[in-house]
């Protein structure tokens, strides 16, 4: 059975933990890794405007698609 918990670890470096019921007594292996904190590098304009650009026939058909069930917002428009 593997249990993973996220836990923030403090200046002094120590940590209480409580063992859920359903870990049986007895030696266990505890592992720690520390949290990824790189975050992922963003696109930059051109590379954004090329995959929408990929992806333009879709989009439109997804757009259309969405707007053909919109009811009119006045009388005067026909369905």
């Amino acid at each position: 059975m593997t249990i993973t918990q996220t836990v923030e670890i403090p200046v002094s470096r120590r940590l209480t933990i409580d063992v859920p019921q359903e870990i049986p007594a007895g030696k266990v292996i505890l592992a720690f890794t520390p949290a990824q904190t790189t975050k992922k590098p963003r696109m930059t304009e051109q590379e954004e405007l090329e995959l929408i650009n990929r992806h333009a026939d879709e989009l439109n058909r997804e757009a259309i698609d969405a707007l053909s069930y919109q009811s009119p917002l006045w009388d005067d428009e026909k369905p």
